[in-house]
């Protein structure tokens, strides 16, 4: 983490999002356990993301928004489409989740990368 004075103020710099989010059990044990990885495993692994935000990133901000169940899927599915012959660029995690995904059809929170402006595209 760095610190950065301005105009006598502190600003903090981490690479998690920031906003404001439930603390609930599973959210708070979801993004302890993506910032575990992050400051342990990452650093073996290598910075080989091919997307913007990197997939723990997106995985920790997921889980925030979203809660565990639904955020844990979304950082999954991300990852394996971040895989060879998979997708690349700007994949951001939606604000809000539309009706189409249900807690138990998880399978179709994989549409959300094809999503612009909460509508799917083909």
């Amino acid at each position: 983490m760095d610190l950065n004075v301005n105009n006598g103020r502190e600003t903090v710099y981490s690479r998690n999002w920031r906003g404001p989010w439930k603390k609930t059990p599973g959210r708070l044990f979801g993004t302890i356990f993506i910032r575990l990885y992050q400051l342990t495993l990452s650093g073996f692994i290598g910075n080989s993301c091919r997307h913007y935000p990197t997939c723990s990133e997106y995985a920790y901000e997921a889980i925030a928004r979203h809660g565990l169940w639904a955020g844990g899927f979304m950082g999954l599915f991300r990852v394996v489409r971040c895989g060879p012959g998979g997708t690349h660029g700007v994949d951001l995690v939606p604000e809000s989740l539309s009706q189409r995904y249900r807690w138990y059809q998880p399978w179709r929170y994989w549409d959300i990368s094809r999503q612009k402006n909460g509508e799917l595209h083909e």
